[in-house]
């Protein structure tokens, strides 16, 4: 597929059929994620992948306000940010600090780069022929989230991505409601 039509084809698909992601795709979808920008590559991203009993205790850490359709996606990817991997990675010799001080960030590299990872994750599912959505996960579930998969105190999730072969009826979401704004009203060439 283009890369033009996988940018273009790329939604938030909310209902999946029951039919499991094939090993070769969650392969090929990690490995295009981990290819994502890392600030002096310190590569702070890890990835919980979810299929199968895993996969209903993680619906169980979210809960009941989830929308339920999410639950029949049969593969989900948490992706994980590690602060830690950045100041530890910018403490050493060739990065010129020597200290590990967070304040010298003008803005969180490790979500950041996590979060491109995850646009990676959507764009590589489209180009599978796939379906995801990205959801955010409660603050107040994160600790259950952590207990539940053993998950590391320093690697902060930023939300999950819910993977399958979209439904015939799949929703549509809110691009069928609000418009896209024209990249007139969001481009600001010069000045603004």
């Amino acid at each position: 597929m283009e890369f033009q039509d996988v940018v273009r084809r790329r939604r938030m698909i909310r209902t999946f059929t029951s039919e499991p992601v094939a090993e070769p795709s969650i392969v090929r979808i990690l490995d295009n994620a981990v290819r994502g920008p890392s600030a002096g590559f310190s590569q702070g991203q890890a990835f919980l992948v979810l299929d199968g009993e895993p996969l209903a205790r993680f619906w169980a850490v979210l809960g009941s306000e989830v929308n339920p359709s999410l639950r029949g996606a049969p593969l989900v990817i948490v992706p994980l940010s590690c602060k830690d991997a950045y100041l530890d990675r910018y403490a050493l010799p060739d990065k010129g600090w020597t200290d590990r001080d967070e304040a010298r960030w003008p803005v969180p590299f490790w979500h950041i780069d996590t979060g491109m990872a995850t646009l990676l994750i959507l764009q590589t599912v489209v180009d599978e022929q796939l379906g995801a959505v990205y959801i955010g996960i409660d603050p107040e579930r994160v600790d259950l989230l952590r207990a539940e998969f053993g998950i590391p105190a320093d690697h902060e999730p930023i939300g999950a991505v819910a993977i399958g072969h979209p439904a015939a009826d799949h929703v549509a979401g809110s691009p069928s409601t609000i418009p896209r704004r024209p990249a007139v009203d969001v481009v600001h060439r010069g000045s603004w």
